[in-house]
């Protein structure tokens, strides 16, 4: 990952809004809710491949204006809401960069194959132990 804090605080922009919620009367008075908006396209922070990931990963985060949204209400603190949003968005770009392994397909074994036939004959064996006969 090429990306931290600092590089990313550059690109982003915020918007402040009045949040409901505990706070009393400063709920009414100051402007605690933090929107973070980010803008994948215009990033230096991130390569053409890691765009291209980026916006497939993330498609559900972007608002209509094509930027990454990010919106934290649940402190009283504005400065703390923009630290948690921030955060979340490090967190979301990270797993959203992250590719994961390929699989390899593998033939099973002749051992294992005999294994599990002889555990389901040993388990056809015990359960015919069980039956009783009744032609008397």
């Amino acid at each position: 990952m090429n990306f931290d804090k600092a590089g990313l605080q550059k690109t982003i922009s915020y918007k402040t809004s009045r949040s409901g919620g505990k706070g009393g009367q400063n709920v009414n008075k100051v402007s605690s809710k933090v929107e973070l908006l980010f803008d994948i396209e215009n990033s230096v922070l991130f390569t053409d491949e890691e765009k291209l990931l980026l916006r497939q990963k993330l498609q559900s985060r972007f608002n209509k204006d094509g930027l990454v949204q990010v919106v934290c209400d649940e402190e009283r603190s504005q400065y703390l809401n923009k630290e948690i949003a921030l955060e979340r968005l490090m967190v979301l770009l990270a797993n959203a960069l992250v590719k994961p392994k390929v699989r390899k397909k593998i033939k099973v074994s002749k051992a294992a194959k005999l294994a599990r036939l002889d555990n389901k004959k040993a388990q056809a064996d015990k359960k015919a132990t069980r039956k009783r006969d009744f032609d008397f």
